[in-house]
């Protein structure tokens, strides 16, 4: 696997010993005792910002009597923090409306945390107007918790200038939410405008996922890894898939699975899509179930397909209906293809309707083709067009062919094509022979190298000595429908080397037609040997083609055969190229076999 192998490497690093970390605490804890000794001191001789400090630090301790006490002092005095502080703490007491009035004392105090907590408490009680009016006057004072509240509510106003500027405001103070929201908002305004090429918003849009990862953000480092693949950077999307994985993000380890899996490392992935399927991510136990139905462990697979059908994945039940299909359990593929189907699942409608084709129900299929095609399944579509085919509803037929061809069918396009020859419209017909060859239709390409080959003019003679003519593009669609195995595309190929002089190259052609069943490629072959000497073999090839149906090789044995001298032999097969044409060579032949048959006589 080369690199890939060791594309995920999970970053040890060094850690501290238990004896250090343990005296690392036992000093904070000292350091912190000996802060409150003196806080508590300071106080106690009337020390207002020791009070507040005092009260703030028995408050983080869940001390709240002790707090309150030093914090109603202090706040007493004129100390906003303070004043701030008494409010979160009767706060958390239930106090909520008491809590709220030191709040609004601390703001008007000029307190950007107690204006961001009375944002708040209004924003709970529904009052949005003062909501905003405290949560601006937080922001502004460049508080980052106000400026991500003010942000969120005035997104949720629907005013997505204000809550992207506020939102920004907090993401460029550190704000990780923020951050990958911003993000998130500029990702979606790329989509939008993706053909307007805003590609500046698509880059910032990177570069805030990669804060909000980079601070810990999981679900911005799953955003930022599917970036990174979709460009082609596996090793560093696989690093953030792995950071967001270990952070409990089921989606990135389902990716990451995914990864690996293509990387060649397929117990790897299982570990990682297990991990997801069991934190309850449908896809993962898709990947799972596909897994165990690659290796035949089909009760395995059928136990993941269900669980992903659970998680409300309805690639569940469509797999489990391919899986019962695969075993010959019709009656449990339809059950299971119908669930899928009900659920708007197009590919299941797509498979249920061909389950109840085959099985002769052509009246319950259409609904479920329409429904799939109609969903955008281009299979269905091409599919509802061959049920009108059948039918002999041409035009409707012809509809279905287009709308699957616009959409890249090869099979549509060959459809669509051979129909508008048919019609008389060489252009357009021209235009989906191309689109399906190129799609690697041979028999498009071969339909194409006959419509170019009609218009071009006859070659010049070649003369012995002249460089041979560039190929011309009709006979380029030709070689390449024959490389597809074409049998008349082979035929044809072998015809134009022939008219150049290149008999290896014709006989080549030629015979790969004839051994693959072509009776043309085995009458053209043995002409080609019988000019070269090489009767015998090239009989063989005639009776090939003689018991294939061609008249014409029919009629070249009934002529060797009365040159050798074996007369009834020669009557047969002049026989049997009479029966089979055509005309002129049944003409011919009958006057042979005339002429063999007095000779039989005389």
């Amino acid at each position: 696997m080369g690199d890939m192998a060791n594309l995920f490497g999970t970053g040890r690093f060094a850690q501290p010993s238990g004896q250090e970390d343990a005296a690392d605490e036992a000093q904070e804890v000292a350091d912190e005792a000996a802060e409150e000794v003196r806080r508590r001191l300071a106080a106690e001789a009337g020390d207002v910002e020791a009070m507040s400090v005092l009260g703030a630090m028995l408050l983080r301790r869940g001390d709240f009597d002790g707090a309150e006490t030093h914090l109603r002092a202090a706040t007493a005095a004129g100390d906003r923090a303070a004043a701030n502080n008494l409010g979160v703490l009767l706060h958390q007491r239930g106090y909520a409306d008491e809590a709220a009035g030191w709040w609004r004392i601390a703001a008007v105090a000029g307190s950007a945390p107690a204006a961001h907590a009375l944002g708040r408490h209004f924003r709970e009680r529904g009052d949005e107007p003062a909501a905003e009016y405290w949560l601006c006057q937080s922001a502004e004072q460049g508080h980052v918790l106000g400026a991500y509240a003010l942000a969120d509510l005035l997104e949720h106003r629907g005013d997505a200038t204000g809550a992207e500027r506020w939102m920004r405001a907090a993401a460029e103070r550190g704000h990780r939410e923020a951050a990958y929201r911003l993000a998130r908002t500029l990702d979606r305004r790329a989509g939008r405008d993706r053909e307007d090429a805003a590609p500046s918003a698509a880059d910032e849009a990177e570069q805030w996922y990669r804060q909000a990862a980079a601070r810990g953000h999981r679900r911005a480092a799953l955003h930022l890894g599917t970036i990174l693949e979709k460009r082609g950077e596996l090793k560093e999307a696989g690093r953030w898939y792995l950071t967001s994985a270990k952070d409990g993000e089921a989606r990135a380890a389902c990716a990451l699975g995914f990864l690996l899996r293509d990387a060649g490392d397929t117990e790897s992935a299982a570990v990682w899509w297990l991990r997801a399927a069991q934190d309850g991510d449908g896809n993962a136990a898709n990947a799972l179930g596909a897994l165990h139905a690659e290796r035949g462990e089909t009760q395995t697979a059928e136990r993941w397909y269900r669980a992903a059908m659970d998680a409300g994945d309805d690639n569940g039940a469509y797999n489990l209906g391919l899986l019962c299909a695969e075993q010959g359990r019709t009656a449990q593929a339809e059950q299971w293809y119908r669930r899928a189907a009900y659920a708007g699942h197009r590919e299941a409608s797509n498979a249920l309707a061909i389950l109840l084709l085959r099985g002769g129900d052509e009246t319950g299929a259409e609904p479920w083709f329409s429904k799939a095609a109609e969903a955008g399944s281009v299979d269905a579509a091409f599919n509802l067009g061959i049920l009108h085919a059948g039918r002999g509803e041409e035009r409707a037929a012809l509809r279905w062919y287009e709308r699957a061809a616009a959409a890249g069918h090869t099979e549509a396009a060959l459809q669509v094509g051979m129909a508008r020859l048919r019609g008389g419209d060489e252009r357009e017909a021209e235009r989906f022979l191309r689109s399906a060859a190129g799609g690697g239709s041979a028999e498009a390409a071969y339909r194409l190298a006959t419509v170019l080959d009609a218009r071009r003019p006859p070659p010049p003679a070649h003369e012995l000595g002249e460089p041979a003519q560039e190929k011309s593009e009709c006979e380029e669609w030709y070689e390449r429908a024959a490389s597809q195995g074409h049998r008349r595309a082979q035929v044809r190929v072998g015809m134009l080397a022939a008219a150049r002089g290149d008999v290896v190259e014709a006989a080549r052609w030629y015979r790969e037609a004839a051994e693959a069943g072509s009776r043309n490629g085995a009458f053209n072959l043995g002409l080609l040997l019988a000019r070269e000497g090489s009767e015998p073999e090239a009989v063989v090839w005639w009776r090939r083609a003689a018991d294939a149906g061609h008249g014409r090789a029919a009629l070249r044995l009934a002529l060797v055969c009365a040159r050798r001298g074996e007369l009834a032999e020669g009557q047969r097969w002049a026989d049997r190229a009479v029966s089979l044409g055509p005309r002129e060579v049944g003409e011919r032949a009958a006057r042979l076999r005339d002429a063999l048959r007095q000779e039989l006589s005389a």
